[in-house]
């Protein structure tokens, strides 16, 4: 921080804080200035709560926080996820609460000619008092609030944020909604949830999801700070690359937009520098009054530099560099901030296709086109304040550590904290960004559009410096609502909802995208058909259309292992099955009398209607179901039975994406995107994550960690022949040999062994290297379908390339001679992680080794395990011991379940 000289009188620019202000708002790019002079935080345990006729009443309140961590920590509730506590608990999203608090500022605050307060996130509805004047309200959970209290403000003051029952407004808002209704009213029942979410600019899942609890929050969930100065104040700061392909030169767009005060216009030098890139300029710069007053220069590249671009993860490194703006007010006031650049090109990829009718819909990151392999993205807790940085710290790295290179976050939730984009960043993680409309219609009235035009504003100036954010996605299927008439619109009326769709998504949000990031494609909803759709006017007959963009898919009836089901789409942007989670996940929010299967504990965490039974419908297609007649026995294998069944499944779907990405049969292929739904879980329930809420691995990531390799071959077969694809993302062809083992379920050594010759396995590509019928194979290996199975690998030069891979020839369920193994593990200590040895007797499938709620996970789990000894690590997630490890381990297979 510089600081200033000189002396002038009360206007003149550099007078108060502007360069002390200015230089702590830029510190993150955007208004979270870190407090110093002119800038007072809010933050902190000194807010009290009360609800609105002041019977209950807490101190010592945690800002950032919600209602019900308050109530938590003051000890007037329990855990909310405790067992029922979602229902028991309603009344606290019912009723009204008021934040208040008093704070202290410096005795010459009268000097400064503009005093602000900032929210950057109050959720949602509410009116906010500084010495019991009202100075604004909000009715938008992500917009940032700027509130002038220039005239209210003392040395010590009261605020008081006074929030209104989410649920309440959200009908109110539907009632005044009087000429015609905006589906869906209200969630299926099965969810307990709340109604109207889509009249409320909230956090959409928190009223409910088929995964998720009802808890409508109230709160003040992000900063809240007071900013004083005199001259301007710099709001948001961005900076993002472009590429010119003639000149193969990069420049820096750098924009600044800042809120001026001064009576005059404020001249200025901008000068902008990345020195490791022997790069320098400098700019004459006019901020006019108002708070829209906006700069915009181009920083061109030294090109005697060399730029290391940005790649996601496994394509290359995540280069940033340093860049330092420097502004200065008639060469005496000066501030200096530094932030971090990446260069990286994006393009959606919607062109024809030779044989193939519709377009194509692949991204191009650097000019590469890049299959993009990953999940979904879901708010990690109902109480956004409880989602640390260790949190997502070990979500996003469990991420990249299962081969994944992007993930979706999708619209029913927020849009993701500071931190979390930060380290998609570092990480690699390229970011799908769905705006926050999902699953419903919402309203057109000028209020709540232009509250939308402030929300997307303010969240595309936050987030569009972040080199992993690759798309804007307007809403998620709500084009196919529309389409497929999911609300039993009567069609003389479903031009009304079409034009609404066409003015919220297009006219306003597309335009606003448009005007504030050229860098990146847009698109209106998911699924879609891109470039069809606009054609259709933006909403096509059939938004599902493989031909075109992406799709969503889910089938929980038919066999999940016959893969002529799955849509042989150009994008697969969800799809996926349910699981339950692990006993020692669910022990922590339940009671031994809700411990088997159809207890009333499971059918209330179970929000998707008919969900127990399709579970076991879809297990016990390939699977015996538990025959145990102990009742907590028969929970335990059956909620292991259900991880089984949820990675195998899509396993399965996945191989099928990836190895249809560079073929085209009866018009359709070209896949280029796998994104599962969901990776990570918001409580502790059944759900289509692969990761439990508290960070434990479900037998699915496993699986990921294994169908999302760089490098890897599978198998299906195709009228009674069995074939092997390789795949590959690597960026350059290999020579390979594919080989290929038999074994019988009863013995461990292979019946059959066979290896082809060598072949090219080319860069970023997919194709078969091995063909022959089924028949031909069993009787060459001695073996029926039921009693033996076909495992296979890639490998160069004698080392094995990728993970080793295997066909299953039946369901298990009718396998033959499989055995029940006996298990053995040896535990030592390598430094901070333990290696496990383990031992069988027999072949096993579906090896899991579990240490209950010792938190950490293994290298490896969930495997088939056909040799009598294998390797493993462990990595814990605090320090743990040889004694405790040994403890907590248990082994199992699916033969301990038959």
């Amino acid at each position: 921080m510089a600081g200033r000289s000189g002396a002038g009188d009360a206007e003149a620019p550099g007078r108060g804080c502007l360069v002390l202000l200015l230089l702590a708002a830029c510190a993150r790019g955007e208004a979270e200035p870190e407090p110093g002079p002119g800038v007072y935080s809010l933050r902190g345990n000194s807010w009290q709560i009360r609800n609105g006729n002041g019977s209950v009443r807490v101190g010592a309140a945690a800002v950032p926080g919600s209602v019900h961590s308050g109530l938590v920590t003051g000890g007037v509730i329990q855990d909310p996820y405790y067992r029922f506590n979602d229902d028991a608990y309603r009344w606290i999203a019912l009723d009204n609460w008021t934040y208040s608090r008093t704070f202290t500022l410096p005795s010459d605050v009268s000097k400064w000619k503009r005093v602000n307060l900032v929210c950057d996130g109050l959720d949602t509805v509410a009116t906010i008092l500084i010495n019991n004047i009202a100075v604004g309200t909000s009715n938008n959970m992500f917009r940032r609030y700027t509130f002038d209290c220039t005239d209210v403000i003392k040395e010590t003051n009261l605020i008081e944020v006074r929030f209104l029952s989410a649920v309440s407004y959200a009908a109110q808002q539907n009632a005044r909604h009087s000429n015609y209704p905006v589906p869906p009213e209200c969630p299926p029942p099965q969810q307990n949830g709340e109604c109207h979410v889509n009249f409320i600019r909230k956090e959409q899942c928190s009223f409910s999801w088929d995964w998720g609890p009802s808890f409508p929050t109230q709160g003040i969930w992000k900063d809240i700070r007071i900013e004083m100065y005199n001259i301007c104040h710099l709001t948001y700061l961005t900076a993002t690359t472009i590429y010119d392909e003639k000149t193969q030169r990069w420049s820096v767009e750098a924009e600044s937009f800042y809120d001026v005060v001064f009576s005059k216009p404020v001249e200025g030098e901008l000068t902008v520098k990345i020195p490791s890139l022997l790069t320098q300029q400098t700019y004459n710069i006019v901020l006019e009054l108002g708070a829209g007053s906006r700069s915009k220069v181009t920083l061109n590249i030294n090109q005697n530099a060399t730029v290391d671009r940005w790649w996601p993860n496994g394509h290359g490194n995540q280069t940033g560099y340093n860049m330092t703006v420097i502004f200065t007010i008639r060469g005496e006031y000066h501030i200096e901030k530094s932030i971090m650049v990446y260069f990286r090109t994006v393009e959606l990829v919607q062109e024809p296709i030779p044989g193939s009718p519709g377009l194509s819909f692949y991204f191009k990151i650097n000019g590469l086109p890049i299959f993009i392999k990953g999940s979904n993205w879901i708010p990690a807790d109902a109480f956004l304040d409880r989602v640390t940085f260790d949190v997502l710290q070990n979500l996003l790295q469990s991420t990249v550590d299962a081969n994944m290179n992007t993930l979706r976050v999708w619209g029913g939730g927020v849009y993701e904290q500071d931190e979390f984009y930060n380290l998609c960043d570092e990480l690699g993680i390229m970011i799908w960004q769905d705006f926050m409309f999902a699953c419903a219609l919402y309203p057109i009235d000028n209020s709540f559009v232009n509250s939308v035009k402030a929300e997307i504003t303010h969240q595309i100036r936050r987030l569009k410096s972040h080199p992993s954010i690759i798309i804007w996605s307007g809403n998620n299927e709500n084009e196919a609502a529309l389409a497929l008439n999911w609300f039993h619109i009567p069609s003389s009326n479903i031009t009304l909802y079409l034009d609404d769709y066409v003015h919220l998504y297009v006219n306003n949000i597309r335009e606003i995208v448009l005007e504030e990031d050229r860098t990146r494609p847009y698109i209106a909803s998911s699924p879609t058909n891109g470039e069809e759709s606009i054609q259709e006017k933006w909403v096509a007959k059939n938004p599902y259309d493989v031909r075109y963009g992406d799709t969503h898919y889910y089938n929980y009836i038919t066999d999940c292992w016959d893969w002529t089901h799955f849509p042989k789409t150009r994008f697969a942007s969800e799809y996926g099955f349910q699981s339950w989670p692990s006993l020692s996940t669910l022990e922590r929010v339940s009671s031994p009398e809700d411990w088997y299967y159809n207890s009333s504990f499971t059918d209330h965490r179970q929000h998707q209607i008919a969900g127990n039974k399709k579970l076991l419908h879809q297990t016990q297609i390939h699977f015996n179901l538990s025959q145990a007649k102990d009742p907590l026995q028969n929970f335990r294998d059956t909620l292991y039975l259900t991880q089984v069944m949820q990675a195998q499944c899509i396993k399965t779907q996945t191989e099928f994406y990836r190895r249809s990405q560079s073929e085209i049969i009866d018009g359709h292929g070209l896949t280029m995107g796998a994104l599962y739904w969901q990776l990570n879980d918001i409580w502790q329930a059944p759900s289509w994550a692969s990761i439990e809420y508290g960070g434990k691995w479900k037998m699915l990531h496993y699986f990921a960690r294994r169908f999302f390799a760089p490098v890897l071959p599978v198998a299906f077969e195709d009228h009674g022949t069995l074939l092997i694809y390789g795949i590959s993302d690597l960026h350059t062809d290999h020579q390979l040999v594919l080989q290929i083992k038999v074994y019988q379920w009863s013995l461990m050594e292979p019946v059959c062994v066979y290896a082809t010759a060598y072949f090219t396995l080319k860069a970023r590509s997919s194709a078969p290297v091995y063909k022959e019928t089924t028949d031909n194979l069993l009787r060459r290996c001695g073996c029926s379908r039921y009693n033996c199975v076909v495992t296979f690998y890639l490998e160069a030069n004698g080392q094995q390339i990728g993970p080793r891979n295997y066909y299953l020839l039946s369901s298990l369920k009718d396998a033959q001679m499989l055995r029940k193994p006996q298990f053995n593990a040896t535990i030592s200590q390598q430094g901070e992680m333990y290696r496990i040895i383990l031992r069988t007797t027999s072949i096993a499938p579906y090896v899991w080794l579990d240490v209950g709620d010792l938190p950490g996970r293994f290298d490896d789990n969930g495997f088939l395990m056909l040799e009598e000894t294998k390797l493993m690590t462990f990595h814990p997630w605090r320090p743990t011991s040889i004694s405790e490890l040994k403890r907590s381990l248990c082994v199992r297979s699916l033969m301990d379940v038959y």
